[in-house]
């Protein structure tokens, strides 16, 4: 395993910058981040080849109709859970895979075909009562914000005008309730490419695709615009300034629910959240600067939400896998060839 790469202030802040937009044209990121054009790329190309960075495009699968999200949390036997988040980040179906400190001790998404096949993940695809001593599903219904959505706060106002001049969630606002959005075999076949390599250029896309430049062109620029196609910049927080990374789990009266989670959405720290169907109806991941601002955001923000019956929270320990690929300290853990979703 790789040493932990470390970043000066120009790395955090053109990851900031890329976060905002990841398929931004590398003259408006040297703007945005106060250098050159030439040493923007070159800082970027060095953190690729470090595994310390890379952008992906994503597909939002509710919105496409390609899956549910699905999330697990699982206790597990004393001394297991190292052995049993190894082997979910092994599958394909994970997308999200974490040993957490808490009330559980593992938390994984999976990505199923339709809320009926849950039967696959919870009998076949966790492992057996050797390891595992309890398991809780909560199916995702609907997002309020995601991971590439997420604002870092590195970047002043102004630089983050320049790269996302619009509000951040339109899709989730939106669209979400419209009939699922389907994909045609081109589409799917560059958003293959784009899993790859978000920043790939288009006329590298259309010779892989074996489809002309402005096709390509069109249709990345069709599939951002109906909200299937979002673009992430993949790096764990801690390298950006972020020490503390948790999941928040709530119980909220389902007539505050809306109202809650369009406020917790809007919390700078907040990174992901979902509506879901479960004991919890609202689930977070959020991002910390210090482990004593956990008390702050306990009591001043999910304090201030309506309708809070129980709340939940569990630490990230150890993240094996986000959006389907092993993270840096983790690629031991085989990465998925096709990505259909986020």
């Amino acid at each position: 395993m790789d040493a932990a790469p470390t970043l000066d202030a120009l790395d955090r802040r053109l990851l900031a910058a890329l976060q905002l937009d990841g398929r931004a044209p590398w003259g408006l990121v040297a703007r945005a981040v106060g250098a050159s054009e030439s040493t923007v790329q070159r800082r970027f190309t060095a953190l690729r080849n470090r595994r310390a960075a890379r952008v992906i495009g994503v597909v939002d699968v509710l919105r496409c109709g390609l899956g549910v999200p699905v999330l697990v949390r699982i206790s597990c036997r004393p001394g297991t859970a190292g052995e049993v988040v190894t082997r979910l980040a092994a599958k394909p179906e994970a997308r999200f895979v974490a040993m957490v400190a808490g009330s559980v001790d593992v938390v994984a998404e999976f990505v199923v075909p339709t809320h009926r096949d849950l039967a696959q993940v919870l009998v076949h695809d966790l492992p057996g009562a050797d390891l595992v001593t309890d398991t809780e599903t909560l199916t995702v219904m609907r997002t309020f914000t995601s991971a590439h959505d997420w604002d870092t706060g590195l970047l002043d106002p102004e630089a983050t005008a320049l790269l996302r001049p619009t509000p951040a969630r339109p899709f989730e606002d939106q669209i979400w309730e419209r009939p699922p959005d389907r994909l045609d075999d081109l589409e799917l076949a560059i958003l293959a490419t784009l899993g790859e390599d978000g920043r790939m250029p288009v006329r590298e896309i259309a010779a892989q695709v074996n489809s002309s430049e402005s096709t390509v062109a069109r249709r990345i620029d069709s599939m951002v615009a109906r909200g299937c196609l979002r673009f992430r910049t993949l790096v764990e927080p801690t390298l950006l300034g972020f020490a503390v990374e948790f999941m928040l789990w709530l119980d909220v009266e389902p007539a505050q629910l809306d109202a809650a989670g369009r406020q917790l959405a809007e919390d700078p720290a907040t990174k992901y959240l979902s509506a879901t169907a479960g004991r919890f109806n609202l689930c977070a991941q959020v991002s910390l600067p210090h482990f004593a601002d956990l008390y702050r955001f306990t009591t001043d923000v999910v304090g201030a939400l309506p309708g809070v019956r129980r709340a939940d929270t569990t630490l990230q320990l150890d993240t094996l896998k986000r959006a389907w690929l092993p993270t840096a300290s983790h690629l031991s853990v085989e990465p998925v060839t096709e990505r259909s979703s986020q």
